[in-house]
């Protein structure tokens, strides 16, 4: 499982210019799923996304986390952060998890967010979907559940 996390000011997600997902201060957090994730990496990234110390203190240190500053995840479900580009210029999708396991394994993990007191925006989980968000920073991390 794989999670790009950016720190942000403001987020939206439309789909057909539909505004379904919207926050104003937090974490935009891509995930994306493969045939081989289980339980385990999910329990791994909410707990990794949910103390992760990305927010300023008073001092300007980076000592605190989205639940320390009481903010909000848009999270949106990514297949193409599993994307094989070593061969060839098409990138192949074959690690990306099928879409009832990945959909499934996509609403555990936001509910486990949600169980830590973090409120969840979330896409529509396989629709064409438009994202605007400022990233505050920026801030941009990326925690691959395979490489802990």
């Amino acid at each position: 499982m794989r999670a790009v996390i950016q720190r942000t000011k403001e987020a939206r997600v439309r789909v057909e210019n539909e505004v379904v997902g919207e926050i104003t201060h937090g974490l935009v957090v891509l995930l994306g799923v493969e045939d081989a994730d289980t339980q385990e990496d999910i329990a791994y990234l909410v707990r990794k996304i949910s103390k992760l110390r990305i927010f300023e203190d008073d001092e300007d240190k980076m000592n605190l986390s989205v639940q320390d500053v009481k903010g909000d995840i848009l999270s949106i479900s990514q297949f193409t952060l599993h994307a094989d580009t070593r061969k060839g210029n098409r990138p192949s999708f074959t690690r990306a998890a099928k879409p009832e396991h990945a959909d499934e394994l996509y609403k555990q993990f936001n509910a486990e967010l949600a169980d830590e007191g973090i409120h969840v925006e979330t896409g529509k989980f396989g629709a064409h979907m438009e994202i605007d968000f400022i990233n505050d920073g920026p801030v941009t991390i990326l925690i691959d559940s395979k490489n802990k």
